[in-house]
């Protein structure tokens, strides 16, 4: 029941009612990603992707991306989208989060300061 209460009523879990009824009428699968994102189209061009676990536009890769923004490039060409040594997996945003970047601070940011108001 709570499943179902998520779906009609917020989309940032996983796709909405009104989503998972439009993908079934209207959507033709294309293809799926690594990251088990899947890929849809309508007759009259429209595309979307379902995600595979928590709603992040930074899951869908590079060749993918090109496709559902009508991008037409060299890699969406290819059908192996071989991956290369050098290329890194991978890694959702962790802005917000206790694992996102922050730089060292340098010796001179850990000095006090005064406010020009006081």
């Amino acid at each position: 029941m709570l499943t179902l209460f998520k779906q009609i009523f917020t989309w940032w879990n996983h796709q909405t009612l009104g989503t998972r009824l439009h993908t079934f009428f209207k959507g033709k699968f294309v293809g799926k990603d690594e990251n088990g994102n899947k890929y849809y189209e309508s007759k009259n061009g429209r595309r979307w992707v379902i995600y595979n676990g928590e709603v992040d536009s930074t899951k869908i890769p590079n060749e993918w991306f090109s496709w559902i923004h009508f991008t037409k490039n060299k890699i969406e060409q290819v059908q192996d989208h071989k991956k290369f040594s050098w290329q890194k997996s991978h890694k959702p945003n962790l802005t917000g989060t206790d694992k996102a970047y922050h730089p060292k601070k340098s010796e001179n940011e850990n000095k006090k300061y005064k406010s020009w108001k006081e």
